[in-house]
């Protein structure tokens, strides 16, 4: 993929016939693209394998991720969407959200010196929308601030291409090996350590979300480590504990400490947070 400036796949330019594109994304096995076509906005994903690096191990999975999406958005039961193959992997392509996404909104509240507070109000959006997809049966595995886009009617969670709840197809399938460790579960970190891989669940996700809601109100995260360390040091200070004293003031405060409990079965089911919320 180096070395030539990036192109929508035929079949993509096929499909959508678009008047107008935009490359959002393009790292790490993946690009996003806004596009505008006769489906109105879209969002389009199209993955290739990473090839390894002095710094990278080879990734072929992330080729296969727009695909897994797709057809994680099938069980789901959602319609505006389609996915397939290209030459060097799979895309994806479905609406695109608009909006902020919860770290952007609650810049304010970062600011040095901010008497800000971050609205209960967009926690709950947040909220609600992880609860929808656990009532499905599913849980997300990669839950963070910029996958919650704070619309004008709802708040949308996306990048479902990690989430376990249902088949998905053989072809398109690959194991869970965590996520940014920043919002991983102690659980999942000491999983990922032992075997190399983990099983995203719904008490993790709850790890996430906390730990999302606060690093965006605040700017901390709740495990602390060098920003430049690798991923295993990264994962052994988040199973060790290695807790800072960040914390949002008030009742939501509250609230976020309980979803970083370090046992899962200690955390909050998400109905039980969003009632202290309501």
């Amino acid at each position: 993929m180096s070395g030539t400036p990036p192109e929508l796949p035929i079949v993509v330019l096929d499909a959508l016939m678009p008047t107008a594109q935009r490359l959002v994304v393009n790292r790490r096995g993946s690009m996003v693209w806004e596009v505008e076509s006769h489906r109105g906005q879209c969002a389009v994903k199209v993955g290739y394998p990473i090839e390894a690096t002095a710094d990278w191990p080879a990734q072929p999975w992330t080729a296969l991720a727009p695909a897994r999406e797709g057809a994680v958005l099938h069980r789901l039961g959602f319609h505006d969407f389609a996915y397939g193959e290209w030459e060097l992997g799979t895309w994806n392509f479905q609406p695109w959200r608009e909006g902020p996404d919860l770290y952007q909104l609650w810049a304010p509240c970062r600011e040095p010196g901010s008497r800000i507070e971050p609205h209960t109000s967009v926690a709950l959006g947040c909220v609600e929308a992880l609860a929808e997809l656990h009532s499905k049966g599913w849980a997300h595995g990669d839950v963070q601030p910029a996958h919650f886009i704070i619309g004008p009617e709802r708040t949308h969670l996306i990048d479902l291409a990690l989430a376990r709840g249902g088949h998905v197809p053989e072809g398109y399938d690959f194991p869970f090996r965590g996520c940014l460790v920043h919002y991983e579960a102690p659980e999942i970190a000491r999983s990922v350590l032992a075997t190399g891989e983990a099983e995203p669940t719904p008490e993790a996700d709850i790890y996430a979300l906390g730990a999302s809601l606060l690093i965006s109100a605040t700017g901390w995260r709740i495990v602390e480590y060098p920003d430049d360390a690798p991923r295993p040091e990264q994962r052994r200070a988040v199973a060790n504990g290695k807790r800072r004293t960040a914390k949002v003031n008030g009742e939501l405060g509250e609230l976020i400490d309980a979803m970083l409990c370090p046992a899962p079965e200690d955390r909050p089911t998400i109905y039980e947070i969003g009632r202290a919320m309501s």
